[in-house]
């Protein structure tokens, strides 16, 4: 059984910088396809980032493109999202997301394929 535990997050200005971290425990994740979400009150959960096993492929959303990175160390079993320039309406609670199975290239896009979750934690983005 894979436990995803997040850290980081927070309340930060608009235009500053956070980070948010997802460890895995109870088994290596090097071929698992991880990937973002976030859901703000009301709103419906949405894709955020993937990165893709290997870590050679990276997929963001539309909203985000530009301003946030993801990155995964397979060897401290963590992945990463960087996020830049941060705008209020990037507040909600993000969540890592991991997929049992996948090819060393897949990009996890749809909540309903993840298999694993973290606890979510809050970004908030306000003056």
């Amino acid at each position: 059984q894979v436990q995803l535990v997040q850290s980081g997050g927070g309340l930060v200005q608009p235009g500053g910088s956070l980070r948010l971290s997802c460890s895995a425990s109870g088994r290596t994740l090097p071929d698992y396809p991880m990937s973002w979400f976030r859901q703000a009150p009301g709103k419906e959960r949405e894709f955020v980032a993937a990165v893709s096993w290997s870590g050679g492929r990276t997929l963001y959303a539309d909203s985000v493109k530009g301003r946030f990175t993801t990155t995964r160390e397979n060897a401290k079993n963590t992945v990463s999202l960087q996020m830049n320039s941060l705008k209020p309406e990037d507040t909600a609670v993000y969540y890592c997301a991991a997929k049992a199975s996948g090819s060393r290239y897949y990009l996890l896009r749809e909540a309903s394929e993840s298999n694993y979750w973290g606890q979510g934690t809050q970004v908030t983005v306000s003056s």
